[in-house]
């Protein structure tokens, strides 16, 4: 077994994703970075490689892609054989609409990102993360639901996040450890999707939201609410 913490970290390639990624590899952690994008992969391997970190374990893959997520937990088991820390970042953003008004496709997709995809990574990262010593997942959340146009986004986050909490307190005896991190605003193309043309000077920087976040990781980590 691999003497470096493992931390697999979903949407890498940019955004909050690439800034926790980044500070963990930096950490010392060998990073296992899923996304789909190939150069923003390459790009965070390049600025962990910079800051000293050892190298990360890229792997272009959709979160969607189920038979492409079995596989790369069988990979983790075969060679390290645990996850010490798993942080769930990617997200999908589709198109504002009303309620009334979303397109199939639009809502399906959310959805099968947001929440299908969420637990399938439940199901599949919880014995690796349980074959740890302390293993910790970490869901990055959102508080859209219920604001106007954000139907289809809002509804696969507060549904994900109904389902990690539920993991939580199956877990909180057995573990693994399940945290919710909920991030300030921050420049991402996420929101810029929702926000075309925001003044972004005054929003956080991924990597202050990223310390923040892993905060979590060295202190005791309360589901919020629970």
């Amino acid at each position: 077994m691999s003497e470096a913490p493992i931390a697999l970290v979903t949407g890498a390639s940019r955004g909050l994703g690439y800034a926790v990624a980044r500070a963990l590899g930096a950490r010392g952690h060998h990073v296992v970075a899923v996304a789909r994008t190939v150069g923003g992969l390459e790009e965070l391997a390049d600025a962990i490689e910079s800051d000293g970190g050892p190298a990360p374990t890229l792997v272009p893959l959709s979160i969607t892609d189920t038979e492409g997520l079995a596989r790369l937990c069988l990979a983790i088991h075969e060679r390290w054989g645990r996850v010490d820390l798993a942080v769930h970042c990617a997200a999908n953003a589709p198109p504002l609409a009303p309620a009334a008004h979303i397109a199939d496709k639009d809502f399906d997709q959310a959805i099968e990102v947001n929440l299908r995809a969420t637990e399938r990574l439940i199901t599949m990262a919880q014995p690796l993360l349980r074959a740890a010593a302390s293993g910790h997942f970490i869901h990055v959340t959102d508080d859209r639901a219920g604001q106007p146009n954000h139907g289809s986004y809002g509804a696969g986050k507060a549904a994900a996040e109904a389902l990690v909490r539920s993991w939580a307190v199956e877990t909180a005896r057995i573990g693994p450890k399940v945290s919710l991190f909920q991030p300030r605003p921050m420049p991402t193309a996420l929101r810029a999707r929702f926000f075309p043309g925001e003044n972004t000077s005054s929003l956080t920087p991924c990597a202050e939201e990223a310390a923040r976040l892993l905060e979590l990781v060295e202190a005791p980590a309360p589901v919020p609410g629970g």
